[in-house]
């Protein structure tokens, strides 16, 4: 079951024509057996049983009236009346046996019959003329040849049976495809709809209500769902603007109080608190923020990557950078950036040397990040991810850092369908993977 289970179909359509068709499939090989078994063999076994007794009959005219050795009058009489071609010819031994056919009801029906009936030496030929059937019978002082039409000792209609069935079959099969392509293209649809609003994608313009009552109310439920999540990360975006300019408003008019104060210690300390803070209140807008309201639109990754080489050259770190494949990329581009400029920047922050690598292959992106940093333990990675988690030895950390770097840059990518790893790099330090639908 597992071995079968491997190799089904694993989509809603395939399997669908399978559900039918399999049935299908099934009831015509039933009936084609049965029609075998009972039409065919039987009706092939009647005819020739009729054609074996014309043939007894002949039998039983020569040897009862032998007359003379001309038996044209008899020839004559089993053409017209019997439709069978004889020639009575002088004794002489029958031809080896040849093979029978393997798929040849005939040879074995015509045998048994004539052996019942005649009880005579034969030989008989089904396969050299299509439409003859040979029979030799070696008689007492003659040999008996007779050709008899292969219709009248065979059900040769049988193929029109055939036909049908597998004319009808076909019809229905096609039927029944181009019904169930109606029927699955909407949740298919429907399925690509749910997969675009995950990726921050608007509905597709000929998205609509259709097929089955069930398949729309699950349409309808989904659009009903997306407009309640909309109306949320809208409100909820309001409600974030409006708190950060409120603190903005209140870090604002603290900097304005200091400048009142003589350049001290503590002024400069107070100042470094407030531009602490000021750092604090972004990142934590930032992760709550999301980047939701952001459209999604091409980004190209060789910009994106030569800004991170500046930077790194600034830092006097050594960054390689590399695109295998097409560097333009459907994505929300401002979201993206952030996220992989928050890996990279993780890496100069705790290594020397970074590898910087985009592979788009097909429908799928993958950028890795690798350093020769000291690296996260495999037991403390996925802590790394969850937000205000500063690990003792992690590598988000920094000072004054609020661990929402590796947070921030899971939420964007999960936000576009794909995820983001970490692994050991081969450099020794930290290998973090992102991968996701582009």
């Amino acid at each position: 079951m597992r071995w079968l289970s491997r190799r089904t179909p694993k989509g809603l359509y395939a399997r669908s024509l399978i559900i039918i068709i399999a049935p299908m499939v099934l009831l015509q090989a039933v009936v084609a057996s049965v029609f075998m078994e009972r039409h065919w063999a039987t009706v092939t076994q009647r005819l020739s049983a009729a054609v074996v007794q014309d043939i007894a009959a002949v039998i039983e005219v020569i040897e009862t009236f032998p007359g003379n050795g001309d038996f044209t009058e008899i020839t004559r009489i089993a053409r017209d009346t019997l439709d069978l071609n004889i020639l009575v010819l002088p004794p002489e031994p029958l031809p080896p046996a040849a093979p029978r056919p393997f798929f040849n009801i005939l040879d074995g029906v015509l045998s048994e019959e004539i052996t019942a009936k005649i009880g005579r030496p034969f030989w008989i030929d089904t396969v050299g003329d299509s439409r003859l059937v040979e029979i030799r019978i070696q008689l007492e002082n003659h040999m008996l040849r007779v050709f008899a039409r292969r219709n009248s000792a065979y059900a040769s209609n049988t193929h029109i049976f055939i036909a049908w069935m597998v004319g009808t079959s076909l019809v229905l099969i096609l039927i029944a495809v181009l019904f169930l392509r109606n029927q699955i293209r909407p949740i298919q649809q429907l399925a690509a709809a749910a997969e675009g609003f995950g990726r921050g994608q608007s509905l597709p313009p000929d998205f609509r209500l259709r097929g089955a009552s069930e398949v729309r109310k699950a349409a309808l439920a989904f659009i009903q769902m997306r407009d309640r999540i909309e109306r949320q990360i809208e409100q909820r975006t309001q409600m974030l603007n409006g708190v950060s300019h409120d603190l903005r408003t209140v870090l604002t008019r603290f900097r304005l109080q200091l400048t009142f104060f003589s350049d001290s210690e503590d002024r400069r300390e107070l100042e470094s608190d407030i531009s602490e803070m000021q750092r604090m209140l972004e990142g934590y807008l930032a992760f709550a923020r999301g980047e939701a309201g952001e459209d999604v639109g091409v980004l190209d990754l060789e910009t994106v990557f030569d800004r991170f080489r500046s930077e790194a050259q600034m830092k006097g770190k050594n960054l390689t950078a590399a695109v295998l494949g097409d560097p333009t990329i459907l994505v929300r581009p401002d979201g993206f950036t952030r996220a992989i400029s928050n890996l990279v920047s993780n890496a100069l922050r705790h290594a020397q040397t970074v590898e910087l690598t985009a592979r788009h292959e097909g429908r799928w992106l993958t950028v890795t990040v690798e350093d020769d940093g000291p690296g996260i333990p495999p037991d403390a990675r996925e802590e790394a991810f969850k937000p205000f988690v500063r690990l003792d030895s992690a590598r988000n950390m920094d000072d004054g850092g609020t661990g929402l770097g590796l947070s921030i840059a899971r939420d964007i990518a999960r936000s576009h369908g794909g995820d983001i790893l970490l692994t050991e790099s081969t450099l020794g330090g930290l290998r973090a993977v992102i991968r996701i639908p582009a």
